[in-house]
């Protein structure tokens, strides 16, 4: 199906639910960490572990059986095999100071806060793709059995909406009901506040994003009001560009994950293009940004495992690191809900669980749309060699998790890709796209 330059949807839910959010784009966080530990010297390795003092012990994934963390510094060479890693942007105002410390704000969320943002970043077992998921707040999931902070656990639901799971039971309980809803194992995760949104883009001397209308939002902190056109975002406006919802495409946040992957991509390209990887006085600003603003699992703590996940994404391009939205349709029990769109749901589930390439078929999403004159990139195709064989389900030891999809036959294309359903959302990193404003309707 051919890609439309622009797109704009009525509202069909979530519009009523105040949201908060986000979560930032692991590769940032690895190719930065890379640049540094690779780039020469003693230099180098001091700035690493200076880093590495500031991560702390991390938060343990209990589920993962055997799972401890590295202590071992290996050769710095790319991680082997493919990389599950689950980022979860919490909405709490604890500890965030300023705006955010008034009895208000603090009302509204506080202590773990909720998830309003859960992205999946999946990089293939070939290294040769990358996929980001994001999973919608006000997704209903059966959640499973998750530890709490007391030392015990909080009993199975089987209906409750996304974002309550990280005040469930903290980024395990996350972590559990993502590898539940998808079929994977994922051993890498971590937690970012608002202060690592505005720590970030300050630290890559802001990033540029395209916007289709003005974008106006008076119930972000602070307010949005951004005319038309190229505009560069940094600090307290980038976080409230990436948290807004009444200001970006229908007021949902199914809208407001399109706006975020047009900023995330925008980010991506800014990295990947030069303008940040060379320049050894913007890496460990992002650096630093990253890992004093993240709550790790101990499986990231080792600095080098960092830059092994990095070392994965090196020659994987822009073309082939895809942005997309969990398909979703609306809760038949409550119309600001939303339930996983059945058959494409799984599509994306076994394309992940048999570690094939991902292809857009569909629209950009809500809020986005591909900027004038811009033509729609060819996809790149992945290395055939390491793909897994069509209908092939996960092998032992692979990255599938009990219970998975992983029977869920794929059939890929002649490239290798599996093509999503066009109900599937969402853009390549090189596609040049542009946030809509509020269309009001």
């Amino acid at each position: 199906m051919a890609r439309r330059a622009l797109h704009r949807t009525p509202i069909q839910h979530g519009t009523r639910v105040r949201g908060r959010v986000l979560a930032r784009l692991a590769k940032l966080l690895a190719a930065t960490v890379v640049v540094i530990a690779v780039s020469g010297g003693s230099v180098a390795a001091i700035a690493t572990w200076e880093l590495a003092s500031k991560v702390g012990h991390g938060t343990h994934l209990l589920h993962l059986a055997g799972s401890k963390n590295l202590t071992e510094i290996p050769d710095v060479s790319a991680i082997a095999g493919g990389v599950n890693l689950l980022l979860a942007g919490t909405d709490t105002r604890t500890g965030q100071g300023g705006a955010y410390s008034t009895k208000t704000e603090l009302a509204g969320s506080s202590g773990a806060g909720n998830n309003d943002v859960t992205m999946l970043l999946h990089i293939a077992e070939n290294h040769q793709s990358m996929s980001v998921i994001s999973f919608p707040r006000d997704l209903m999931v059966a959640v499973p059995t998750c530890p709490n902070a007391a030392g015990g656990t909080t009993p199975s639901t089987r209906r409750a909406m996304l974002n309550t799971t990280l005040e469930r039971g903290g980024l395990p309980c996350v972590v559990l009901t993502i590898e539940k809803l998808t079929g994977l194992q994922i051993p890498f995760a971590a937690e970012i506040s608002f202060d690592g949104v505005i720590a970030m883009s300050n630290a890559v001397g802001g990033v540029t994003v395209c916007l289709a209308t003005p974008v106006n939002d008076l119930y972000t902190t602070p307010p949005l009001h951004l005319a038309a056109g190229q505009q560069t975002l940094l600090g307290e406006e980038a976080l409230s560009f990436v948290r807004s919802r009444h200001g970006v495409g229908d007021g949902s946040d199914l809208g407001r994950i399109s706006n975020q992957q047009v900023f995330m991509s925008a980010l991506a390209r800014k990295v990947e293009n030069g303008s940040v990887l060379s320049n050894p006085f913007l890496l460990y600003p992002l650096a630093n940004a990253a890992v004093t603003n993240m709550v790790l699992s101990d499986t990231l703590t080792n600095p080098t495992t960092l830059v092994q996940i990095a070392l994965a994404l090196k020659n994987t391009g822009l073309a082939n690191m895809v942005f997309l939205q969990y398909p979703t349709v609306a809760d038949p029990n409550d119309p600001n809900r939303v339930i996983p769109l059945g058959t494409a749901a799984k599509a994306v589930n076994a394309a992940l669980v048999a570690d094939r390439p991902l292809q857009l078929s569909g629209l950009p999403g809500r809020a986005a749309g591909l900027a004038p004159g811009v033509a729609t990139p060819t996809p790149v195709a992945a290395s055939p060699t390491a793909a897994a064989k069509p209908g092939a389900s996960a092998k032992p030891g692979s990255s599938a998790a009990p219970g998975s999809q992983a029977s869920v036959p794929v059939t890929p294309d002649t490239t290798g890709n599996v093509v999503l359903p066009s109900t599937v959302t969402g853009q390549t990193a090189d596609e040049q796209t542009c946030t809509h404003g509020f269309n009001g309707k």
